[in-house]
């Protein structure tokens, strides 16, 4: 498959991306072995509690997926019925999947609400949804708003895998300076912050996810291209250093604390390349690079979360969010019949006409969300259990009532047993408590215990 995917027709790239789904499918790319277990279990309990791992060492992941607008309340919260539960209409495609699933309602993030800051419901949904904590009203450089649980987590368990954690997105627009009423865009378009004034640069383009997993090249040829590639990064940090050590005996106390300060930077990078190195041959999934970025939403959301279920499934990462959508995105959807936005359909004013095109939306991410559990659900981790009973997945938007630009009762999913450490298959009630008590919950099963506080949060949220 050509490497330039604007050299090849359309039609190549369709089946493209068919042979890579069909790949991924059937994907051998060095899982989490059964037989690892036992010596991994003793380190374990020689350690004490494990780190980011189930009780047989198998390793734990996590996963934020985000969508925009709000959702058709009525539709979204199950029906408590005894002995259970009866999931809403946009969770049908959820049925078999039922059991794996529990709906968190009756949770809120009283910082993405208006207060003294006025309009900007949408960036303020999106830069609240994972970190709990209120956005400064900036369309400029100086924005603020803290870390996400996402990025918490990563800083304490994510140097266990090659890449700390992944942020991708379907959303190929990069806008930058303003966007939502006096918001800067950082905060419309991210969801994943580094610390509160850095938001963590997402990839949008399937093929670029890839490589970066996996590799440039043919399936044969990707372990020698990344060798070759390390060997010429070594090659420019030796000349830079080089470099500096000439200059460093010419320069005044200010430039030498510059330099220092770009010195740490050339050894960070250092680091992350020696890192890389100590976990020895990349992971081959023996499928062909993905072309680009999908003419198809649909498509473009399957690959996205197929990217995301090989990642997971060759332990490069276990900490993981995807945007579906920025929320304010007034994208169409004619493929499913409806060419109205998605935003102008969620201010429906009560009319049912538009109320149920937005109930229609929500189903569709729904099916490809659906689509993503199930492959998880079928893919068997080394301790013998499925990838999505060793994962705990949220899934969710930072606007509740699309129309009204609700922040409270958000309508929050959570997938996976997190290693059993959950209690999926049921409708749970929170009681109005901060969704941030739910992440440091999330947290303690990734081993991030010492995690004491995240945004707004109140404590852990018992129960979950």
């Amino acid at each position: 498959m050509p490497l330039n995917p604007a050299a090849a027709t359309q039609r190549h790239q369709s089946l493209s991306r068919r042979h890579f789904l069909r790949g991924v499918g059937a994907c051998v790319a060095l899982p989490f072995f059964e037989g690892a277990v036992p010596s991994l279990a003793r380190a374990a309990n020689a350690a004490g509690a494990p780190l980011g791992a189930t009780a047989t060492g198998a390793p734990v992941r996590m996963a934020f997926i985000t969508l925009p607008n709000g959702m058709h309340q009525a539709n979204w919260f199950p029906v408590a019925d005894a002995p259970g539960f009866t999931l809403g209409k946009t969770m049908e495609s959820l049925v078999p999947l039922k059991n794996s699933v529990q709906v968190v309602g009756e949770l809120n993030h009283e910082n993405a609400t208006a207060g003294n800051d006025g309009g900007g419901d949408h960036a303020r949904a999106n830069a609240t949804i994972l970190t709990g904590a209120r956005a400064r009203k900036t369309d400029s450089l100086d924005i603020h708003v803290g870390i996400s649980i996402d990025q918490a987590v990563a800083q304490r368990v994510g140097h266990l895998t090659r890449f700390s954690s992944l942020e991708l997105s379907c959303e190929t627009e990069r806008r930058s300076g303003a966007c939502d009423t006096g918001y800067a865009c950082a905060y419309q378009y991210n969801v994943s912050w580094q610390s509160a004034t850095t938001p963590m640069a997402y990839e949008s383009n399937p093929r670029l996810v890839f490589e970066r997993l996996f590799g440039t090249g043919a399936p044969a040829e990707r372990q020698q291209n990344f060798a070759k590639l390390q060997g010429a990064q070594k090659s420019v940090l030796d000349v830079v250093m080089q470099d500096t050590r000439t200059l460093e005996n010419q320069l005044g106390r200010r430039d030498q604390q510059k330099l220092d300060e770009y010195l740490t930077s050339v050894r960070d990078v250092e680091k992350r390349l020696q890192h890389m190195e100590s976990f020895g041959a990349l992971p081959d999934p023996k499928v062909e690079t993905p072309a680009g970025v999908p003419a198809d939403y649909g498509d473009h959301m399957n690959l996205m979360f197929d990217l995301l279920t090989l990642a997971f499934q060759t332990d490069s990462t276990r900490i993981a969010t995807l945007i579906l959508a920025a929320d304010g995105t007034n994208r169409a959807f004619p493929q499913i019949g409806i060419p109205e936005g998605h935003h102008y359909c969620s201010h429906h004013r009560g009319q049912k006409e538009l109320m149920d095109k937005v109930a229609v939306i929500d189903q569709y991410y729904m099916q490809h969300f659906a689509r993503f559990l199930g492959k998880l659900d079928q893919l068997q981790d080394g301790d013998g259990h499925s990838i999505l009973h060793n994962s705990m997945i949220m899934y969710g938007c930072g606007n509740a009532d699309g129309n009204r630009h609700t922040h409270e009762n958000l309508p929050i999913l959570l997938a996976g047993a997190g290693g059993g450490a959950l209690t999926p298959g049921r409708y749970l009630k929170a009681g109005g408590k901060p969704a941030t008590n739910l992440f440091l919950s999330m947290a303690d099963r990734m081993g991030a215990t010492d995690l004491e506080r995240l945004g707004d949060s109140t404590g852990r949220l018992a129960g979950v």
